[in-house]
């Protein structure tokens, strides 16, 4: 059960030209936002006549003494970052605020601290709008975890609110829908009104996994299903509903192109990622990212849905060339109740004795790798400038790298920054 207030007299449109977050050339970037009292009144400034600018006990003198200087502030802890849904921009969620970044050029856009240090667990963009979805979030939340605040950024306040029985798992966002994922129920509203229009039972999801397309028009969204490694697609432009068991285990991870067209997928044991046709549930590939066990962080679709690539927590985030284009299979597309999921790989040496060996050495492999720290958190997404990645990490790191598809192998490093650095430091 799901309630909801307005709290402003109208209620913005995301379509709107004019709505639209600060420019990257705006050069004062920090606010900080009183939410103790909305009413309250500015400090007035001291009178130098009054008795109480007077020291006691101090000599006369003609300059103010000077004050210390400030106590260096401690880098905030990090409870959530998550691109936008064009990868141009990235929110991150700390336990005093939230702050938005551009990826290229790498410039913080604005940060928004609280008054009292509330922490911000979830921060979902829509797309440069100035309308954000926020949920409280650390041991100190600023909201409820139970609530998910419409944030306008152009009032520097929050306009609306959605409030439920259960901590809020994620939040995802269209111009037309905002859609919000509890442990095992997800709420579809329409933006404009924020009227409900559709309610789904999950499986137990912590994660709060769900992806939406982003297309005007027809909306896909992905779930997880009702049984274990079972995803659930609903395609409301044609009211179908179309249920794909991806793995044998539980899901760890999926994505999904723009057009809602391409499904990727991970599961518990992170070693494949499976590529499938959301209209049929048809598998069309299959890669692999190595042997070993591994908790997928991030997949992420290249805009042309050329490339995907794969972050983990084994350190290392790989990109894979797609054989499939979106909205089109491949020539022998095979069901995903096939128990026999290998997808054959027309440049592998081995493929005259596939069926002898075992799958591992008839996989496709990654094209190109990125060493990172092993056993940090770090999500990936797709620069806008071709052949390049951009990888963000729990730790405040910045990563933007290019890879070459032709020589394959190792990504060169273009770029690094820590954007949890004193605000200074920009």
């Amino acid at each position: 059960m799901a309630t909801l207030s307005a709290l402003a007299t109208t209620w913005p449109d995301p379509n709107s030209a004019a709505a639209f977050l600060s420019d990257p050339t705006d050069n004062n970037p920090t606010s900080v936002v009183d939410s103790s009292d909305d009413n309250h009144d500015p400090q007035s400034p001291p009178n130098p006549n009054s008795d109480h600018n007077l020291h006691n006990n101090m000599p006369f003198s003609s300059s103010p003494p000077e004050s210390p200087p400030p106590a260096p502030r401690s880098p905030p802890s990090l409870f959530h970052v998550c691109f936008n849904q064009d990868q141009a921009c990235f929110a991150v969620g700390t336990d005093h605020g939230f702050r938005i970044y551009n990826c290229d050029p790498f410039r913080e856009l604005f940060r928004r601290d609280f008054d009292n240090g509330g922490g911000i667990g979830v921060v979902e963009m829509l797309f440069r709008c100035n309308i954000l979805a926020i949920v409280g979030g650390g041991p100190d939340p600023q909201y409820p975890t139970s609530k998910v605040m419409i944030w306008d950024d152009h009032q520097g306040r929050c306009i609306g609110e959605l409030s439920f029985r259960s901590v809020v798992r994620s939040v995802r966002l269209r111009r037309d829908r905002i859609v919000v994922v509890l442990e095992q129920k997800i709420f579809v509203y329409n933006f404009a009104d924020l009227k409900l229009l559709h309610q789904i039972e999950t499986i137990a999801n912590p994660k709060g996994l769900c992806a939406v397309s982003q297309v005007v028009g027809s909306l896909v969204l992905v779930c997880p299903g009702l049984q274990k490694g079972q995803v659930r697609v609903e395609h409301y432009g044609s009211k179908r509903t179309k249920f794909i068991m991806a793995h044998d285990s539980r899901l760890a991870c999926f994505a999904l192109t723009p057009d809602g067209q391409l499904l990727a997928t991970a599961s518990n044991k992170g070693t494949l990622v499976r590529i499938f046709n959301t209209l049929d549930g048809t598998l069309l590939q299959e890669v692999r990212r190595g042997a070993d066990r591994a908790e997928i962080y991030s997949l992420a679709f290249s805009s042309t849905a050329q490339w995907l690539a794969v972050s983990s927590d084994k350190g290392t985030v790989h990109v894979f060339n797609l054989k499939v284009n979106s909205g089109s299979s491949n020539e022998n597309p095979r069901s995903a109740s096939d128990p026999n999921l290998a997808v054959s790989s027309s440049n592998s040496s081995l493929s005259f004795i596939r069926g002898v060996l075992p799958k591992y050495f008839s996989s496709e492999w990654s094209v190109a790798q990125f060493r990172l720290l092993e056993g940090s958190q770090y999500i990936v997404a797709f620069g806008h400038q071709k052949n390049t990645v951009v990888i963000l990490g729990m730790d405040g790191s910045f990563y933007r790298c290019e890879f070459d598809p032709v020589t394959r192998g190792e990504m060169t490093q273009l770029e690094y920054h820590n954007f949890l650095k004193p605000e200074e430091a920009f």
